[in-house]
């Protein structure tokens, strides 16, 4: 008797090897056979017509506060997520010392817009050392599974305090110390250490990431604790990222080639095409090949589409938030607020206005000809001629007048979106081309944060109804390597060898899914973080059913209550 059988699907198994025709067998939580499958069971799923293929491994969330409060982790369970990573980019909330709750969720506020007062209200507190708070998720229930990252900017300020804080340099009290706590660290399961060296980090009081200066011999010492710890991985966003600094990406990427190729350190550096510098991704790469060569595992981390800002009447920052006259708008409630905006007057005194120049206003973006309606279905590779630059020269207004009717559309709920990234030449071929590269890892969908304008969460979706299916720009990728690249190359990369494959004696992660039919759902804002705080979710059609550890966690979209995810831990144990 199996616990489950999906019969006849067409399974696309992780490996990169053709689809077939095949049944998928379930027991104790692992998968038992794959291929013709006889005998009763206790749930059946008729797949005939659907893709059947293991669960997707996001190795790039910040969920770290989100998996205290919501056993879901949405949005990426609705997306057929079942093993999240957390703790990227140098930050997170361990170690902590007590009394530095609110400063860590400060530094959490600035990387990663998520609001302190979140932050600070929803979580419980309370731990210290990574393994507590390893061990308080643990105590909770979850829908899927949730891995760590140790981060740099906890351990840098729980060893040095304010200096810490402020990026003085380590000394040989500190690095002794910070070493020590890295490897209990990973003896309670971290699954590698991050690092942000980008300036583009800041803290809300403007302070960089702690570590973000850091030297050659602290970052050395966090890359032996992780060559020691086998399974093991160093996550890094190198200075020169987003184009500030071009000179330091290439340090980076030499600093990365050393201790990948002296001292085994395995590193996954992000890697996106900026506006700032268009061609940088290519030299990164090639540098990622160069060390590759030389021996040293080192993984470009990609995203699966342009980086996509997105705003409207719902968001704290657009192009009018600022403006004299809509300030004393901005507390009214949507309707009524969309209601003042319909005054002939008022709008033309918003559309004779200028924003001051301010700190909030500098984080708009406001490129006319990277900005397009997002349109329903969304479209992440949108034609140049869809922008609101071009939209506006075509009925010969101006881009403000353009941008004031966009947004009030769907009652003031319209969105519209930046290219923040990854739409320097005004397609997706630089990502495709990133895609296709033998070394790249695909993450940075960056989900539990920036939820303020950001919701990549859903690019495991977008990666098949996109580049799998519906590309109409240039070429698409095979199904096979789009599966492949966000299941088993993603969960081998981080040490998770149990996972990412349907075959025998694997774990029965699962996901059954409408291929035809599957679509995303436009962004919508919800208020349903601790306080009422804002975010940006995007739910999908197409998804039968998502299956965890042998159990269905979803089914058409909707919760079971089934909650058998655990925090992962290094090492995991192979098959």
């Amino acid at each position: 008797m199996h616990d489950l059988l999906i019969s006849g699907g067409t399974v696309v198994d992780g490996t990169g090897a053709p689809a077939r025709t095949a049944d998928v067998a379930v027991t104790g939580g692992r998968v038992t056979h794959v291929g013709r499958v006889d005998g009763p069971a206790r749930r059946m799923f008729d797949a005939t017509g659907c893709l059947v293929a293991p669960g997707w491994v996001d190795i790039h969330t910040h969920f770290d506060g989100q998996a205290t409060w919501d056993p879901l982790l949405t949005p990426s369970s609705w997306h057929g997520v079942t093993t999240v990573v957390m703790g990227n980019c140098g930050v997170g909330f361990a170690p902590m010392r007590p009394g530095s709750e609110a400063w860590l969720a400060g530094l959490m506020e600035g990387v990663e817009d998520i609001p302190s007062e979140v932050l600070t209200s929803g979580m419980p507190w309370g731990w210290e050392t990574f393994g507590d708070y390893l061990d308080v998720l643990d105590r909770m229930p979850h829908a899927i599974d949730m891995g760590a990252l140790l981060p740099h900017g906890a351990l840098r300020a729980y060893v040095m305090g304010e200096r810490g804080a402020r990026n003085d340099r380590a000394g040989d009290d500190d690095l002794h110390a910070m070493d020590e706590i890295a490897r209990e660290a990973f003896s309670a399961g971290a699954l590698g250490v991050s690092t942000s060296r980008t300036t583009v980090h800041k803290a809300v009081d403007g302070e960089p990431v702690p570590g973000t200066f850091a030297d050659d011999r602290e970052l050395d010492m966090l890359a032996r604790a992780v060559a020691d710890h086998p399974g093991a991985i160093f996550q890094i966003v190198p200075r020169g990222i987003t184009g500030e600094d071009p000179q330091g990406l290439q340090r980076e990427m030499d600093w990365i080639t050393r201790v990948g190729v002296d001292l085994g350190c395995p590193t996954t550096v992000e890697v996106q095409q900026s506006h700032g510098d268009p061609d940088a991704w290519q030299a990164a790469l090639a540098a990622c090949e160069a060390a590759h060569a030389r021996g040293a595992f080192t993984r470009p981390q990609v995203a699966g589409r342009l980086i996509a800002i997105l705003f409207g009447h719902q968001t704290a920052l657009h192009p009018f938030a600022r403006l004299p006259s809509y300030l004393p708008l901005a507390r009214l409630p949507l309707d009524e607020r969309v209601a003042r905006l319909r005054d002939p007057d008022l709008r033309r005194r918003l559309l004779a206005e200028e924003p001051p120049d301010d700190r909030e206003t500098q984080l708009l973006p406001f490129t006319p000809d990277k900005i397009f309606p997002i349109g329903d279905p969304p479209d992440y590779e949108p034609e140049p001629e869809q922008s609101v630059a071009a939209l506006a020269q075509h009925e010969q207004r101006s881009v403000k007048d353009v941008l004031y009717d966009r947004m009030l559309d769907g009652d003031g709920r319209e969105l519209l979106m930046y290219a923040g990234a990854n739409y320097a030449y005004g397609d997706g071929e630089a990502v495709r081309a990133m895609l296709e590269h033998p070394l790249t890892l695909l993450g940075a969908s960056d989900a539990g944060a920036h939820v303020g304008v950001v919701c990549d969460a859903s690019m495991p979706t977008f990666m098949l109804t996109h580049w799998a299916r519906d590309r109409r720009r240039g070429p698409r990728l095979a199904l096979e390597q789009v599966v492949h690249d966000q299941t088993l190359d993603t969960a081998r990369a981080f040490g998770l060898h149990d996972r990412g494959v349907l075959a025998a004696g694997y774990r029965a992660d699962i996901n059954i899914i409408d291929f035809e039919g599957l679509q995303l759902r436009r962004p919508e804002m919800l208020f349903d973080l601790p306080g009422g705080f804002r975010r940006l979710v995007q739910r999908a059609d197409g998804y039968v059913a998502t299956i965890v550890h042998g159990e269905v966690i979803t089914e058409h979209g909707e919760d079971t209550g089934a909650r058998p995810g655990h925090v992962v831990r290094r090492p995991t144990l192979r098959r």
